[in-house]
């Protein structure tokens, strides 16, 4: 028989126990709390696309929620190092200055025209492993709804208008290498010197006149999602 010296340090024990559960239970309330503050304030009301880095002593204040903001930091820097960083040698591989590159850098718009290939498949990757580390995610309402709104503003947002910039650079870049085949095509017919150009034969220069008409107007479209790009960011 359980004497009552027993029943007493048993008793004591699940009290300690229940302590232990309720001091827990309000640490993890107060690093949500912190969390939350942090996605709300330095996140979500600052003005455009802003990923902070916390330091060392708010990442400790999050406790494990800290690993949840490492899914949105964790996309960033793999969209900065696979994507906007590859882009930039893209467009400079790409870049026309005069229409004679369009006949002398064929090599270099076919390969920049290949490149976007790789850097549409490599966002697609980011993209998908920050939403299957986002869905794993286990959180409480209130922490979801301020989560999901900063995941939407520095994940979704950001990657759905960077993507809106490859169709426009594929049609550019076809374009460009369909006139570089026309000059090939036509040297006979025209002369090219810089931005100079001389052609012997009407049909061939209403032709060319109308395909670099095309050309002007799809550079437009690459500037206009730029434009939209550069506003998200800045957020104006």
């Amino acid at each position: 028989m359980r004497t009552f010296i027993q029943r007493l340090g048993a008793l004591s024990l699940l009290l300690a126990f229940s302590m232990a559960l309720v001091a827990c239970g309000n640490k993890e309330a107060e690093q949500r709390t912190a969390f939350i503050a942090f996605l709300q304030t330095r996140v979500l009301d600052k003005p455009g696309l802003r990923v902070p880095t916390p330091t060392a002593e708010e990442k400790t204040s999050f406790g494990d929620y800290a690993q949840h903001y490492a899914v949105i930091t964790d996309f960033n820097e793999g969209m900065n190092q696979s994507v906007s960083k590859p882009m930039g040698d893209v467009m400079a591989k790409g870049a026309l200055r005069s229409i004679s590159d369009l006949a002398s850098r064929r090599d270099d718009l076919k390969a920049a025209k290949d490149g976007l290939g790789g850097l549409r498949a490599a966002l697609d990757q980011q993209v998908a492993k920050a939403d299957a580390a986002h869905a794993k995610l286990k959180q409480p309402d209130d922490l979801k709804q301020v989560y999901d709104k900063a995941y939407d503003k520095t994940v979704t947002t950001p990657a759905a208008t960077f993507k809106e910039v490859f169709p426009a650079l594929d049609t550019v870049f076809d374009s460009a290498l369909a006139i570089g085949d026309f000059l090939e095509k036509n040297k006979s017919k025209i002369q090219v010197s810089g931005s100079s150009v001389t052609v012997t034969d009407p049909a061939v220069q209403a032709e060319l006149n109308k395909m670099l008409q095309q050309l002007n107007g799809q550079s437009a479209a690459i500037n206009a999602a730029q434009r939209k790009m550069q506003a998200m960011v800045r957020g104006s």
